[in-house]
């Protein structure tokens, strides 16, 4: 591509007086004319909505709470169709067991009623299954 001549932009217009807001001085120095002073300053808003965030904090996070609680049924029925397979075939491995013991040892918040009683129900079908091949855990 051949470039013949540069476009310059010698002859810029400055800005024009006209459409300007006012047509009095820009700036007025504060003194007599200028704008008064405000004396009196704002009172201070309370400190009740960082007290607020502050003790939510404290408590945590609920939605967390859930998703490991989620995430634990999750893991649990996961197993439970480990399990079902390895019972076609004829074997239960046992490291498979020994992770269901550990899954059911570890400690779950109770996070709402109706989640709790669904990972409660999972939770009684892994200690039966266990149980069913001698491997009852003492939780």
């Amino acid at each position: 591509m051949r470039i013949d001549a540069t476009n310059r932009s010698g002859n810029v217009a400055g800005r024009s007086s006209t459409g300007k807001a006012g047509n009095g001085p820009a700036f007025v120095p504060a003194g007599e004319q200028g704008p008064q002073r405000v004396n009196a300053t704002a009172p201070s808003t309370s400190t009740t909505g960082i007290d607020a965030i502050l003790a939510l904090q404290a408590n945590g996070d609920f939605s967390e709470s859930r998703r490991k609680a989620v995430r634990k049924g999750t893991r649990l029925l996961d197993l439970l169709e480990d399990m079902k397979a390895d019972l076609l075939i004829g074997r239960v491995a046992p490291e498979r067991l020994d992770t269901m013991v550990t899954q059911l040892r570890t400690l779950r918040e109770r996070v709402e009623p109706e989640l709790d009683r669904v990972l409660d129900d999972i939770e009684l079908r892994v200690l039966v299954e266990l149980a069913k091949l001698g491997r009852y855990p003492q939780i």
